[in-house]
């Protein structure tokens, strides 16, 4: 058989797809596009798809996360005594301000990364937000860093959505977590090892000239004989502002050249050696799995009043609340973490290596539940598993007299909230159809994590210290919700299946579509 001849033949081209609305999700069984490759050759471009997007995304989200959580760290390492940030809410003003411009700027990033595709938008956002960083360790008064921290919000705003959406782009539906789950194991690594990474930097403290940047040391309620004075040089803390913010804009750089597009422009996308990253046949290859999947391979023309409309679907704020719910627990245990640590009684130096390993065991846990997921289709089991792990987990981390069993109930709150993320991104991508719906989905969706944000990073208070109690109620009452919430969507998509199967409704538009449970 020529498989050339035959592809020529009766291959549905890109062009036809954009144009056309499939009523059945069957119509495209024996596509001749996915036949044109042999099942090895199916297996190599998929792997070379999974090298490239997914380690270059995760390892600019790495850089994301670091630049936007690195002030717990920083606090710890004598930012807090330098800035006089421990009088009233200050530490929690410019931890909270980030996320007004950052969720304010969900929606048309989202847009404006279709527009101008991913291969500009991602890296040079990125690039942008890491020259910002180098801003902070140059501060001088605290109210300086509220102007930064906004300016971070806008730049950082399309950058989780847009690689949740970009994925979700390149993979059929059930094997998008396992995908999801390495994209935010690599970037939550930085929370893992952050604390690490910025206690080396913390030991540049004698390094650079100028007494204006350096770091002051006295007495403090933790260590009231602590001697007064001066250290020389630029001060540790501002350091890993610099540092961090030096890495942020490598790692952008790289992400100029291996970045990807979307895949019906992958065949005209250059990177490496400027060499194609696929050819014709492969790029119409990818569109093909997406369209036999779920029929929406290809983006129709923006019209503002229909993308708005899609904001009409109940589920789509089920999800985002969802989302919501667990960044509340998420950004609480990022911002806080190092503070709590401190407070149990640990150095300065432990008390940013131990944040380390609770992290290390989240990935784990995260991937597990991602690879069962694509195996057997099922989602929310997973997002319902967490919520009762912070359950249990937060109140050993707030209530326990030891400080074993509230360092392993710190375990149990940021496995259960970091292996939530990829889970509720999955569920989500799973029930929505429509490019532009989807793109809506992904900014609404992340938005409201940065609500969750704004919760998680106004709960816990300086005042509350050590026990953080408000910020410990809120983190389970998080949970809770999360349960509920999931239970009742779970019952909408089970009434949804049934009617579809009875021949009723078709769902999302499409006959064969069902929901994921």
């Amino acid at each position: 058989m020529d498989t050339n001849k035959d592809y020529e033949k009766d291959t549905v081209t890109i062009g036809d797809i954009a144009g056309e609305n499939t009523s059945s999700i069957t119509s495209l069984d024996n596509d001749a596009r996915i036949n044109a490759l042999t099942p090895e050759e199916q297996k190599k471009v998929i792997w070379r798809i999974d090298v490239r997007l997914i380690l270059t995304l995760g390892f600019m989200y790495c850089a994301s996360l670091m630049d936007r959580t690195n002030l717990g760290i920083a606090a710890v390492a004598g930012m807090t005594r330098d800035l006089q940030l421990s009088v009233g809410a200050r530490y929690s003003i410019i931890t909270l301000v980030f996320f007004f411009t950052y969720v304010l700027l969900q929606p048309p990033a989202t847009v404006v990364l279709r527009k101008l595709g991913p291969k500009l938008f991602l890296p040079g956002t990125c690039l942008a937000w890491g020259i910002l960083t180098l801003g902070f360790g140059f501060v001088h008064e605290w109210h300086s860093m509220i102007p930064l921290r906004l300016v971070l919000g806008v730049l950082e705003a399309g950058f989780f959505p847009g690689c949740a959406y970009l994925l979700s782009c390149w993979y059929p539906r059930y094997e998008l977590q396992k995908r999801n789950a390495v994209f935010f194991l690599i970037g939550s690594m930085a929370s893992a090892f952050s604390g690490v990474l910025s206690y080396g930097f913390m030991q540049l403290n004698t390094l650079g000239s100028g007494k204006n940047l350096g770091q002051s040391y006295g007495p403090t309620a933790a260590d009231p004989d602590a001697p007064s004075g001066r250290l020389p040089g630029i001060a540790g803390w501002r350091w890993i502002f610099i540092m961090q913010g030096l890495l942020t804009c490598a790692v952008a750089l790289i992400g100029f050249v291996t970045i990807v597009d979307f895949p019906e422009n992958a065949a005209k996308s250059k990177g490496w050696l400027n060499m194609k990253f696929l050819t014709q046949k492969e790029s119409d290859f990818i569109v093909a799995r997406i369209q036999k999947d779920r029929s929406d391979a290809i983006a129709a023309k923006f019209n503002l009043s229909a993308y708005l409309r899609c904001g009409a679907d109940l589920k789509v704020w089920g999800f985002a609340a969802i989302f919501g719910l667990t960044t509340t627990i998420t950004y609480a245990i990022a911002f806080f973490l190092p503070l709590i640590l401190r407070g149990m009684g640990f150095s300065v130096g432990m008390s940013q290596v131990l944040v380390a390993p609770p992290y290390v065991l989240a990935a784990v846990v995260m991937f597990g539940m991602a690879w069962a997921g694509d195996k057997y289709h099922i989602r929310s089991p997973f997002v319902i598993a967490n919520a009762v792990l912070a359950i249990i987990g937060l109140p050993l981390l707030g209530f326990a007299s030891s400080t074993g069993a509230r360092y392993f109930g710190v375990f149990l709150a940021t496995t259960a909230a970091n292996a939530n993320v990829p889970c509720v991104l999955t569920w989500q991508a799973n029930n929505i159809r429509g490019q532009w719906k989807r793109a809506l989905c992904s900014a609404t969706l992340v938005g409201t994590g940065g609500i969750g944000g704004i919760i998680g990073s106004t709960v816990f208070r300086s005042e509350d210290a050590p026990g953080y109690r408000p910020g410990i109620y809120c983190t389970i009452l998080a949970a809770v919700l999360i349960i509920v919430l999931s239970l009742a969507m779970d019952y909408k998509f089970w009434k949804a299946n049934k009617r579809a199967d009875a021949g009723g409704k078709a769902i999302e538009g499409l006959e064969g579509f069902r929901y994921t449970l």
